[in-house]
């Protein structure tokens, strides 16, 4: 009996969903390690090595090469290099749901487009309206991103009964929301414009296309050209993060290699006998050669990156970049309490009143549409989670806020996180509750 038997039979649905269920995966486990971590910097900043602990983030780190010097904190290496990483894997696996998973339907992708609008729009006006034009004002941006590995990690808590087409609005309603974000980092959070690097970093990006339409094919070189964007896009006075959101944008979601083809190539290798001819240039070991870029070529370069990007951005990236921000002395956190409060109300009432009014008139108007199995209270209940905005928050907060309102407006984000993670669960949790049907009594 042929071993393929005795599996499932392989469905197109496959090429997509498989994918998608690893991310979720790992990003369930990421949120408890990041969790982990930022409790860690939190209890470190408030113990006896709080002082040596803040101070090694702060760390001068670089290089020179003659009269060029590239300096910055330990941290803002994390936060402007490393965090490039986490951006390039966002915009990798936007391209992927666009162009392979659930996002191909346009009016699917327009509901969780529209909740993110709503998501960023309503929280910065909240802001806004508790700070009017006094300090902190600048830091409207705070309130405006989800933490994906948080929501996720929520999620998880509550396993199999939470359906899969919520997990799928509140995951691509996050990547919209970091995508949002980092365009506000860009645009509201930059200094004045370097107009020549700029044009250097177009010039790149087009080397980058022009390379990719000769048919290059090695990862290493995208990379290399990558890093010379980031140089120039951080020469320009826009963050240079936005290079990974472009690049990730950029990188084909089609593999090279066919299905068919590479069964071709493989059966030619595997019709070999067993011998020596592997050995020096011989025809059979060009088709060995020939076989191996074919099975690496037959998967996208979306999926190969994502693949090797993910857990290292999940499990080493994102813990850093929670050492290096989470830390606050509680004892200096709070100021007056404006901006802690303006940032705890955008984030736990803007972001779900946000998320489902705007999702609401996109259904309404028609531009989107609602899974059947997606009721109007799970979405609802459901987008409380988006009010966690960790990561993102942490990361905008860096560089809006001043350093006599940092502690203060940390303070905010965490605070809201926690309270927003707190009634996200419990609110699923009673309508799942609600949804599974009672037990019959067991007959004696």
């Amino acid at each position: 009996m042929s071993a393929r038997l005795g599996t499932l039979p392989r469905e197109p649905a496959d090429q997509f969903t498989k994918p998608f269920m690893r991310f979720l995966r790992i990003e369930a486990s990421a949120g408890a390690v990041l969790l982990s971590c930022a409790l860690l910097a939190l209890a470190l900043s408030n113990s006896a090595w709080s002082a040596p602990f803040l101070s090694f983030w702060e760390m001068p780190a670089g290089f020179r090469l003659g009269g060029l010097e590239l300096s910055r904190s330990l941290k803002h290496w994390i936060n402007d290099g490393l965090m490039t990483l986490f951006f390039f894997l966002v915009a990798l696996e936007l391209k992927r749901e666009i162009v392979l998973g659930e996002l191909r339907n346009p009016r699917m992708a327009a509901l969780s487009l529209a909740g993110a609008l709503g998501g960023m729009i309503v929280p910065a006006s909240v802001f806004l309206l508790l700070t009017g034009s006094g300090a902190g004002a600048h830091g409207w941006g705070t309130v405006m991103a989800t933490d994906t590995a948080f929501m996720i990690g929520c999620l998880a808590v509550l396993g199999s009964r939470i359906p899969q087409s919520l997990r799928l609005f509140l995951l691509s309603l996050a990547i919209f929301d970091d995508i949002g974000a980092i365009l506000v980092i860009a645009i509201g959070y930059g200094s004045a414009l370097n107009w020549a690097a700029l044009g250097l970093a177009g010039l790149g990006l087009v080397v980058v296309a022009g390379i990719a339409r000769l048919g290059i094919r090695s990862i290493p070189t995208y990379f290399a050209v990558g890093g010379l964007i980031w140089l120039a896009l951080d020469a320009s006075g826009i963050h240079p993060t936005l290079a990974g959101i472009m690049l990730g944008l950029m990188t084909p979601a089609r593999s090279w290699v066919s299905d068919n083809r590479l069964r071709a190539i493989l059966k030619r290798v595997s019709a070999y006998p067993p011998g020596e001819r592997l050995r020096g240039d011989t025809v059979e070991r060009r088709d060995l050669q020939r076989a191996s870029v074919a099975a690496r070529e037959a998967l996208s370069p979306v999926e190969r990156l994502e693949i090797a990007l993910h857990p290292w951005v999940a499990f080493t990236i994102m813990p850093l970049f929670a050492l290096a921000n989470a830390g606050l002395p509680l004892s200096a956190a709070v100021v007056d309490g404006a901006v802690a409060i303006a940032i705890f109300a955008g984030f736990v009432l803007g972001k779900p009143v946000g998320v489902v009014l705007f999702g609401y008139m996109a259904v309404t108007f028609g531009l989107a549409t609602r899974p059947p199995e997606l009721a109007w209270g799970m979405l609802a209940a459901g987008s409380v989670l988006t009010g966690i905005g960790f990561t993102m928050a942490l990361f905008i907060a860096e560089l809006a806020f001043d350093s006599s309102l940092i502690n203060e407006a940390k303070l905010g984000i965490l605070a809201a996180s926690i309270a927003a993670a707190t009634c996200g669960l419990l609110a699923l949790a009673w309508l799942t509750s609600r949804a599974r049907p009672a037990r019959r009594p067991s007959k004696p």
